[in-house]
């Protein structure tokens, strides 16, 4: 179904970063090419360097031009390029936003539902939206105004709640759209409704059938050119924190009333303010940090590469130590009736073997053991880098012996001319709509930021050193200390059976 989208100005900040050159004005224009953005619509991009319309116009082309190298529909991108208007905001400039009221007063051109988009360093975002308001920017007497703030919505608690009270100063909460950018992800969108739109799984989405849960998001990259920033961050915040709690919001929420915001929303709070704190004297058993060291990776065409561990890439920044974390692996509980005992185990790494985003939840053993070693049921909900919902079941072997092997049911969820949505057009679309199911309540945040704060506090008190694993190897076997049972392992995205050799 689609919805209607009121006319409206979108209002770029920071239009001329990566995020905006890579992602947003090629997901827009994709938008515009599907025919889901209104008729009626502007995009005024803000930066702050003084270039003419022509110019930015022309810069967008390049932009296009990139990401689109077999071109593009020319009658869309004159439509486009109609919408492209540019607005100069210097720094320095104390009258800057009240110049910018007044090139968006223009209704002629500029629709007057205005959505703010901002793309820029997360110590801009209350002075941004300050000046906004003195100038009435936000006012929604007559039309609607939101604004998207792009992650992370504060480094702890208590810098979420200081944003959170400056921006609240001069928004509802109904305009604050916080975004996690995983959310808009189509198989992460798909977890619910395979959930609930398949008779076959509520029964046993409960204690009574699953032995665990396993949510998962590997990659074979390192840091990279974001040293300064990881060292200061980490995996747990820079992951677990936001993008894999989300996940599992979604994995192990109530069904909502409706498919209504308001009611997906207070699912996922309950759910968030369910899981059980970590017990900080006794972490060692329930949370488990590594970094990488120097080691071989597969690269894109199958051959290996030689790559630097994390403390080296830090010494040639002229950083001695650091116990930051590359690995991240915590056991948590959900105290609620539904889930009460089971252990959702959610991991996240830099330069593994393999990248991959997945949900894996082991079942119960069967209630008849045929053969002695007979696996356990697997229901894998893969995300990344391929879309497919796999389920592992024992079947007997043909012959005159009772035996069973594990037989792999695979089914890819994109077929052959489905669309391929990227997870900011979806947000875009959402705002514009109106929807902020995909987008964070406060709630949310607060409860997420209240379980990983002490866990990073008690690391950073930890100063010895930090256990290595060799980029491009598997998970550490010391990270099996936060694991509630013998028989339980990681798994990956390839093995039949959960095989984990």
């Amino acid at each position: 179904m689609v919805k209607k989208i009121d006319p409206c100005t979108l209002v770029l900040f920071g239009a001329s970063g990566n995020l905006s050159r890579v992602k947003l004005m090629p997901g827009l224009f994709r938008l515009d090419a599907a025919g889901r953005l209104p008729e009626h619509m502007a995009i005024l991009s803000v930066g702050r360097g003084d270039v003419t319309r022509e110019a930015w116009q022309a810069d967008i082309k390049k932009m296009l031009a990139s990401k689109f190298k077999d071109g593009y529909d020319q009658a869309v991108f004159q439509r486009f390029m109609a919408r492209q208007h540019y607005h100069a905001n210097p720094p320095d400039d104390a009258d800057a936003f009240n110049k910018m009221k007044a090139t968006l007063s223009n209704e002629q051109v500029f629709p007057q539902n205005l959505a703010y988009f901002l793309s820029v360093r997360p110590t801009d975002f209350a002075p941004i939206v300050e000046q906004l308001s003195g100038v009435g920017l936000l006012d929604e007497s007559q039309y609607w105004r939101r604004v998207l703030i792009e992650k992370p919505f504060g480094t702890n608690l208590p810098s979420a709640q200081d944003l959170q009270a400056s921006i609240t100063k001069h928004l509802k909460e109904s305009q604050i759209y916080r975004i996690d950018h995983y959310l808009g992800k189509s198989a992460l969108q798909n977890i619910m409704l395979t959930r609930f739109a398949n008779t076959m799984f509520e029964p046993l989405w409960n204690n009574q059938y699953i032995d665990h849960v396993q949510i998962t998001n590997n990659e074979i990259l390192g840091v990279g050119d974001r040293t300064e920033f990881y060292n200061n961050t980490g995996a747990l915040r820079d992951m677990v924190q936001s993008h894999l709690l989300q996940t599992l919001a979604l994995v192990a929420m109530e069904k909502p009333q409706d498919l209504s915001p308001e009611s997906i929303r207070a699912e996922k709070i309950k759910l968030l303010q369910a899981i059980r704190p970590l017990p900080i004297k006794d972490l060692a058993k329930h949370a488990f940090r590594a970094q990488y060291s120097a080691g071989r990776v597969c690269v894109g065409d199958g051959h290996g590469e030689n790559v630097a561990g994390y403390l080296d890439e830090l010494a040639k920044e002229g950083v001695s130590a650091s116990v930051t974390e590359t690995y991240a692996a915590l056991k948590l509980f959900i105290d609620n009736p539904r889930w009460q005992g089971v252990p959702f185990y959610v991991r996240t790494a830099k330069r593994m073997h393999e990248g991959n985003t997945a949900v894996s939840i082991r079942f119960k053993k069967a209630p008849m053991e045929l053969v002695e070693g007979q696996h356990q049921n697997w229901l894998t909900l893969n995300i990344q880098p391929r879309e497919c919902i796999k389920m592992e079941i024992e079947s007997k072997i043909p012959g005159l012996d009772i035996a069973t092997r594990t037989l792999s049911i695979d089914a890819p969820q994109r077929q052959t001319g489905d669309e391929s949505i990227d997870s900011y057009e979806s947000l875009l679309l959402n705002l514009m709509e109106g929807d902020p199911s995909l987008y964070l309540h406060i709630s949310e945040v607060e409860a997420q930021w209240r379980l990983i704060d002490p866990i990073v506090k008690a690391w950073a008190e930890d100063q010895s050193a930090v256990h290595q694993y060799p980029a491009g190897s598997r998970d550490p076997e010391q990270s099996g200390v936060i694991f509630e049972s013998t028989d339980q392992f990681w798994r990956y995205s390839i093995e039949l059976g959960g095989d984990k050799h």
